[in-house]
């Protein structure tokens, strides 16, 4: 097993491997993409090349993405592009199927190709790190086959690594807490429509604003359950007549606390 200075050393000969072909890095704002998008722009001042960050406007990520991405993109004294999109005009997915992350990463991720190839970059890249494959992760697929190099998953960085690594180059994302796609709110087989993920997105907007980290508003029905990491149930039990009210007003008749605590992809089932 390689040691971290050793995974660090493998990702910088990577880079700049992807640097002198034009690399375009999928780029999130994440601690993962952040952190790659550092070492992207350090491997960049040494050895020259091309860079491409693309941030991806999407209408099932928060609004709070976008505001992460240009903060981190100015820390690395990167140029940030952005290419909008709407993954509910891909009728594939409207149902939520079970390869959903697989369908829309391929949609995703073939108008990324089609700006690389635009912009002179022909390595596009991606932030997947080593713990990635351990879990349900479908869309893994779609970017093997459309070729997409992830560096960090190479190179064999875990995600604490990752953040180690964000950390050393004193990214704001270091400590930024994981996400995903609002979809990922619904059972599998359910009608993704724009009210309902609207309504879903208010409701973590307004429990992240009470100081929640890590929060998911997960759908049942007229169930709304309420996943957040165990060390701050409390937290969410002193603001508990306040979090019912307002999830009243957004339409959910039932509140409920999964007392597992945060647990990502616990609607894979």
């Amino acid at each position: 097993m390689r040691s971290y200075e050793e995974k660090k050393e493998l990702l910088s000969r990577i880079l700049k491997e992807a640097l002198s072909r034009g690399a375009c890095l999928a780029f999130s704002g994440g601690a993962d993409s952040s952190a790659l998008l550092a070492a992207l722009s350090g491997e960049r001042e040494r050895s020259g090349g091309i860079l491409r960050a693309v941030r991806f406007d999407t209408f099932l990520h928060g609004a709070g993405d976008g505001e992460a991405a240009a903060r981190t993109a100015k820390e690395c004294k990167a140029e940030l592009f952005v290419i909008p999109v709407n993954e509910l005009d891909n009728p594939a997915i409207l149902n939520n199927p079970k390869d959903r992350c697989y369908l829309c990463k391929k949609y995703l991720f073939e108008k990324l190709l089609d700006f690389a190839k635009a912009h002179g970059c022909r390595a596009v890249l991606d932030g997947t790190n080593a713990d990635d494959g351990k879990a349900y992760r479908p869309g893994l697929r779609a970017l093997s086959e459309l070729g997409v190099i992830s560096p960090l998953r190479e190179a064999g960085f875990t995600k604490e690594e990752v953040r180690r690594l964000a950390a050393e180059y004193g990214l704001s994302a270091a400590k930024r807490p994981s996400d995903s796609c609002l979809a990922t709110r619904l059972p599998y087989g359910s009608r993704l429509e724009r009210e309902t993920l609207e309504r879903i997105r208010s409701g973590e907007e307004y429990l992240k604003s009470l100081g929640l980290r890590s929060v998911r508003l997960r759908l049942h029905g007229r169930v709304a359950r309420i996943e957040v990491e165990e060390g701050q149930i409390p937290l969410l039990a002193e603001n508990r007549r306040g979090i019912v009210k307002r999830l009243k007003e957004l339409g959910f008749s039932y509140i409920t606390l999964d007392l597992e605590g945060f647990r990502s992809g616990s609607m894979d089932i």
